[in-house]
């Protein structure tokens, strides 16, 4: 969308103007304001904009945030309310009041572990102040404000977009750099290419990050219906790239090709093909039982340098028996 603004005997100036994107969590957001406030109209309640602002503050990015959030919210304002009732009839319905509230109040809620309710109870205390009346009636009032409004974002945030389609594309591009990077182990052990940068593995711990993070609030919007499948999923995998950092540096000082080392890069295009597969992990086992069995049956080295390439292959061997009781 494009803003001409024209000035007699000036250049003609264009000014861009971004397109508005109005995101899932911010429609939710209004809608929940909106109801908040209408109910708590209808039912002629007083201060009933409060309602809104409640349910603004718990809207969160997932079902276990939000109910959190309400819950800590629910029993800020409850102990606000009547904390500052106490301390406003004792020391004056006066600005300097609040001093002395606030104070006692927020180490409280700290103590309490309900800090995150205290924005929201800062809005019943102003209640109380306005209302300079500690009777039944306005407490009754109160009631329904902050059940009103804490009831709606809880029902509002209950339903979440399924987010099984990006994990999925996660997982998937995750096993993509996994079996890359197994691969170009395997080139290097068996014919010595030097040619690969190392680019997979930075991509792949910048994918574990993100895949990690959306596993997460999945499981925080699941915590009622099923486990926690993809965030043990995206765990095992960290686990898996923590071995494979580990062990390219003893790679890296394999300097001559052997045939111990063409063994285990066949190995690893052998685990390349079967990444996660358990079904596959007994066989992988056995394959580089085979593989360890044969180096002990090898004659001492006659070299420096044969030692401490042979040194390297066994700790890459190490390295991978860890690899596979992660599968």
């Amino acid at each position: 969308m494009e803003r001409l603004d024209i000035a007699p005997g000036f250049i003609r100036l264009k000014l861009r103007v971004p397109p508005v994107s109005i995101g899932f969590r911010t429609a939710k957001t209004a809608v929940g304001v909106s109801i908040s406030v209408l109910i708590s109209q209808l039912l002629q309640l007083q201060y009933f904009s409060s309602a809104g602002i409640l349910t603004l503050l718990c809207i969160q990015k997932s079902r276990k945030q939000s109910i959190k959030a309400a819950v800590s919210r629910f029993f800020a304002c409850f102990i606000g309310m009547f904390f500052a009732s106490a301390v406003f009839w004792v020391l004056g319905y006066l600005p300097y009041s609040f001093l002395v509230l606030l104070l006692l109040f927020i180490p409280l809620c700290v103590r309490l572990r309900i800090q995150e309710g205290i924005a929201s109870s800062s809005v019943i205390v102003m209640h109380v102040y306005m209302h300079k009346k500690p009777e039944l009636s306005f407490f009754v009032n109160e009631f329904f404000v902050i059940t009103i409004g804490l009831s709606v974002a809880l029902v509002i945030n209950a339903y979440m977009p399924s987010i099984d389609k990006q994990l999925n594309q996660c997982k998937a591009e995750v096993d993509r750099l996994f079996r890359t990077i197994l691969q170009e182990i395997a080139d290097y052990l068996k014919d010595g290419n030097t040619q690969w940068d190392g680019k997979e593995l930075l991509q792949l711990s910048d994918a574990l990050k993100k895949s990690k993070t959306l596993a997460l609030l999945d499981a925080e919007n699941s915590i009622l219906f099923k486990s926690d499948t993809y965030f043990d999923y995206f765990e095992k995998k960290k686990q898996q790239y923590d071995i494979l950092d580990r062990m390219l540096p003893y790679v890296s000082r394999i300097t001559v090709q052997m045939e111990q080392g063409e063994r285990i890069g066949e190995f690893l295009l052998l685990l390349s093909a079967h990444l996660s597969s358990e079904d596959h992990k007994k066989r992988l086992y056995e394959e580089l039982r085979k593989i360890r069995e044969y180096h002990k049956l090898l004659p001492m080295p006659q070299t420096r340098t044969e030692f401490e390439n042979r040194a390297s292959l066994f700790v890459v061997a190490n390295e991978l028996e860890l690899y596979i009781k992660s599968i």
